[in-house]
């Protein structure tokens, strides 16, 4: 059975970009798959530095996955953290990659362009998303076509690596998926670091503050990141219509995304509210013990292959 793998940091709260970008993906193709869903708690360290915060988000996150259609006993649902062979991986690749490669990342220029601090951990991250990746036998990672390069950095690792040592990693495919890129309120990507997010699990008035917020283009006779939303939750023969009968109406219909937004979130959004942190905590020591078996049975053979098995 092939084996797919991705991940989310606990970061902040989950947006609609996130559901729809790499939950949704997931959940599509983890029925038939050998899945792995870890949360990316080391990843996170780059940009958070609030020790409370972590642990609530790191709870929050599991619970979010679960709520999310996420089912814990058919796939492997981790902290990265309770695996110490992905830090110790992702210094082997360090020591393989080169900094000219390294400094191609659009990810790590783009958030530094935000003026995101450029510490050497948000630099060298494609490396420990390599070391995520390629510890598992990895074959499918589901991406939005913006993220490509991190696979790209996986299979430069894993190529790096053989090619020293022999034989040792698999090359992962990506598997890019349609609407991974979900507009924001601004009309970029939306992305928690561009605070531009519509939350995925957000009281009504939560979700309601934020559409209201969406960015309109005035010159046009359909605002186009609204439509750019909207057209997640319905289809064009659906929305044409309510779109030619609102124009120039942005209130309207914003309104309507905030209804078919909060008809889509609200079951979800109960779900939620029924996980205890026990629960949660139950979930990640059980697919903790199954990820920190895999990777120490694969970190033996990358130790041996090294030469510091002695």
């Amino acid at each position: 059975m092939q084996r797919i793998f991705t991940g989310l940091q606990p970061s902040g709260t989950l947006h609609l970009g996130n559901y729809f970008g790499a939950l949704k993906p997931f959940l599509e193709l983890s029925n038939d798959l050998d899945s792995m869903l870890m949360v990316a708690d080391y990843h996170a360290l780059t940009t958070l530095k609030e020790p409370s915060e972590l642990r609530q988000n790191i709870l929050n996150i599991t619970r979010d996955y679960v709520a999310a259609g996420i089912d814990p006993d058919r796939a492997i649902i981790f902290r990265q953290s309770d695996v110490q062979e992905h830090t110790e991986l992702g210094w082997i690749f360090q020591c393989l990659v080169t900094v000219p490669f390294l400094q191609q990342a659009h990810a790590y220029k783009d958030k530094v362009a935000k003026g995101l601090d450029a510490n050497a951990g948000l630099f060298a991250y494609p490396l420990l998303m390599a070391a995520d990746i390629l510890l598992y036998d990895t074959d499918i990672v589901p991406v939005g076509s913006d993220q490509k390069q991190h696979v790209e950095y996986a299979r430069e690792a894993a190529m790096k690596f053989n090619n020293a040592f022999g034989q040792t990693f698999l090359e992962p495919k990506e598997r890019i998926m349609d609407g991974s890129a979900m507009p924001g309120t601004d009309g970029q990507k939306m992305s928690k670091s561009y605070k531009n997010t519509i939350p995925l699990f957000g009281s009504k008035d939560e979700i309601a503050e934020a559409v209201m917020s969406i960015v309109t283009d005035s010159s046009g006779e359909r605002p186009a990141n609204v439509h750019a939303i909207h057209s997640v939750f319905r289809s064009e023969d659906e929305l044409t219509p309510l779109y030619e009968t609102n124009i120039k109406n942005y209130k309207a219909l914003k309104e309507s995304l905030i209804e078919d937004i909060e008809a889509f979130v609200a079951p979800m959004r109960e779900k939620r509210a029924s996980i205890s942190d026990d629960d949660v905590r139950d979930i990640l020591k059980k697919g903790g013990a199954v990820a920190k078996e895999r990777a120490a049975n694969k970190m033996r053979n990358v130790r041996e292959k090294i030469g510091i098995t002695i």
